[in-house]
């Protein structure tokens, strides 16, 4: 029952990926090259869409073996989570365009919750909890228990950037630096240093 719809979180997450990677100037994925390096802007922003159209198909194809009400709940925790990914993406994104330095550990939080919890943790949770109990479950916890994972992953995520191996961690070291993005570590440092020295 949940193959499905765990092939539609992958293919989400994928195209996600590819998009947050272009809009990141990344060079590095999983130890290669992003697509949009390898393949060009225009190829990796098509494939991208692609993937996050095609994983309507499995939820569409839930229909007949879960039923239409089931069905439509799992696509509208779905259509949640699209709504939660782009707007924690453009919180972020926001603060970089802007340059943002007044920031504070809540700030992060919130767009973690939001770019990272929602599509890695928290979908993933509500969704299978939607099929096993066949929607008889409140989906309220989990939104807690998907943050507190969510958040672990992001912030050992950013701390591996700056201190990882590179070959294990599969994407390029200090890339969250070059990129400017706010991440725990650098709003810490941005709270602590003097007004001249964080231009």
């Amino acid at each position: 029952v949940a193959l499905q719809t765990a092939v539609a979180i992958e293919m989400f997450h994928n195209g996600a990926l590819i998009h947050d990677d272009i809009q990141d100037e990344s060079d590095m994925r999983r130890g290669r090259p992003t697509l949009h390096r390898s393949e060009g802007t225009a190829m990796a922003i098509n494939a991208g869409d692609l993937l996050l159209l095609l994983g309507l198909r499995p939820l569409i194809d839930n229909g007949p073996m879960l039923g239409p009400e089931l069905a439509m709940r799992v696509l509208r925790e779905t259509e949640r989570m699209c709504v939660e990914s782009a707007e924690g993406q453009a919180i972020e994104l926001g603060w970089r365009r802007d340059n943002e330095l007044e920031l504070g550990e809540a700030d992060y939080l919130q767009m973690v919750l939001k770019k990272t919890c929602w599509l890695g943790h928290i979908y993933p949770l509500r969704t299978g909890a939607l099929l096993a109990t066949g929607g008889r479950m409140d989906l309220e916890p989990f939104i807690r228990l998907g943050f507190f994972l969510g958040a672990a992953f992001q912030i050992q995520d950013d701390l591996l950037n700056l201190i990882g191996d590179e070959a294990r961690y599969g994407k390029e070291l200090c890339g969250d630096i070059r990129e400017g993005k706010r991440t725990l570590m650098l709003i810490h440092v941005l709270s602590h240093v003097a007004e001249a020295d964080r231009v």
